[in-house]
């Protein structure tokens, strides 16, 4: 709970910042307000480290830029048409803002942009209570009149107006709502919730790159688990994401298996856990908690009832891994992430094959080979991927995953599986066999590969010997 006490005192450290104090100052000496604004005056006031620091001011764009001039060591002003100007001063870049009243025509999310007279006002069309909070500098005095400190202490995110318009002027603060849910770990208002909603339709009006940058953020808190349930329980995901909603599959009383939703979140969640374990203090790896929330989005239309009271989902890992593409590319996401997801998903089975039976030392450089530079990332997945309640069969997975990272480490050692390749080039097989350029190189170099992943190192000479003798097979 917020200890008012404790959150004043830091509000005048964030006041004495260095970068605050120079920017006080010289707005001071220069005859205007100067506020730090949002997210830094909510996270000084909960505790939580500030950065990116957002200031207000009754100054306008061009005497924002006289005054920051001298102080700077850079500047910025492509927001100038929304009042904002940036500057790096003492190595740190922040941003100065106009105040704003602005109006929304309610087809786009382009405000007409309207600079305002007063501080409260430029505060109250901000999305939430607990962002509309300023600290005054020099004076240090804190400037709250949607009650965003009630609003913290009470853990509660809220609009500071009526959330149909706050909503309304702009769909992605719904979004938003998800994700400082689970950031600051606040519940939302009933009266918000429920706008969200009413009013999950006028998403359309938010770009995909808008909705994928929220999701991004949503997916690099500590518990995006949280912010998912929000997105679902609204409806808001089936607007952009209705794969994960999808997950819900109805559970029969003759046909039963796992709750694919809450398996998927506890997969999520366990993903989570294992990438601070395995490397603490990395950033957020996205790539893979997307994954972890996707892999099984391909059971609902692979899912089949069979005799005996069981329900199967055949080739689910396939099927899912091309929704996913096709999901994620919609919404603008990187090759480089897609193409992650995508493999992750595909290959999130593999290991159990594994465990009902040892594999061979040529599967396990298969298992490397595919995973590429996913590797790590596919063994988080799969240990991740284990939900079962039944202790044994949790213990004999675990140790089967143990057994095979060891080995892939002994292999590694050996034969240096992070670069598998066939021991002859393509130069070599053309001077061994005595041919030109062309698909007969491509045939005998793929030959060559799966002898690589089947026996390992055999040699030069001995690969030789064995490209040639099926040379000769062929004829």
């Amino acid at each position: 709970m917020l200890n008012m006490a404790d959150g004043l005192a830091r509000l005048g450290a964030l006041a004495e910042n260095p970068v605050v104090r120079t920017l006080a100052e010289a707005f001071a000496a220069a005859g205007f307000d100067l506020a730090v604004v949002g997210g830094p005056v909510r996270d000084a006031l909960l505790g939580r480290p500030t950065h990116d620091l957002d200031f207000t001011t009754n100054a306008h764009p061009d005497d924002i830029l006289k005054i920051v001039t001298p102080i700077s060591t850079a500047r910025w002003d492509i927001g100038r048409a929304f009042g904002t100007i940036g500057a790096r001063v003492q190595g740190e870049q922040v941003e100065i803002t106009t105040y704003r009243a602005d109006s929304y025509d309610g087809v786009t999310r382009k405000p007409t942009v309207e600079f305002g007279d007063t501080i409260d006002g430029d505060l109250v069309r901000r999305d939430f209570t607990v962002n509309a909070m300023a600290l005054q500098v020099p004076s240090v005095k804190l400037v709250d009149p949607t009650g965003g400190v009630e609003d913290l202490i009470s853990g509660v995110l809220r609009t500071p107006t009526d959330p149909h318009v706050s909503f309304g002027d702009d769909p992605l603060r719904m979004l938003r709502a998800a994700r400082f849910s689970a950031q600051l770990g606040f519940s939302i208002e009933q009266a918000t919730e429920q706008a969200i909603a009413q009013l999950r339709e006028t998403l359309k009006i938010v770009s995909p790159e808008r909705i994928q940058g929220e999701l991004v953020r949503l997916m690099q808190t500590d518990d995006p688990v949280r912010g998912i349930r929000v997105l679902v329980d609204t409806g808001l995901v089936d607007e952009f994401l209705p794969e994960i909603s999808a997950l819900r599959l109805e559970i029969d009383e003759h046909h039963h298996h796992k709750d694919v939703y809450e398996h998927s979140l506890t997969v999520l969640t366990q993903a989570i856990e294992l990438e601070h374990t395995r490397h603490p203090g990395a950033a957020p790896d996205v790539p893979l908690r997307i994954a972890a929330l996707l892999h099984d989005i391909g059971k609902p239309r692979t899912r089949k009832l069979e005799d005996g009271g069981v329900v199967s989902f055949h080739h689910h890992d396939v099927v899912g891994s091309r929704m996913a593409r096709k999901r994620l590319q919609s919404l603008r996401f990187d090759t480089d992430t897609t193409d992650a997801v995508a493999t992750l998903i595909e290959l999130h089975l593999r290991f159990f094959g594994y465990a009902e039976g040892a594999w061979t030392d040529a599967a396990v450089r298969r298992y490397v080979r595919d995973a590429g530079e996913l590797l790590e990332r596919l063994h988080i997945l799969t240990r991740a991927d284990v939900t079962t309640r039944n202790k044994r069969k949790a213990a004999r997975l675990a140790s089967a995953y143990d057994d095979i990272e060891s080995r892939i480490a002994a292999l590694r050692e050996q034969e240096e599986l992070d670069s598998i390749r066939p021991e002859l080039d393509g130069n070599q097989i053309q001077q061994i066999l005595g041919i030109a350029p062309g698909r007969e190189v491509g045939e005998a170099y793929r030959f060559l590969l799966e002898l690589r992943l089947d026996e390992g190192v055999i040699g030069a000479d001995a690969a030789e010997q064995r490209l040639r003798d099926w040379w000769a097979s062929r004829s």
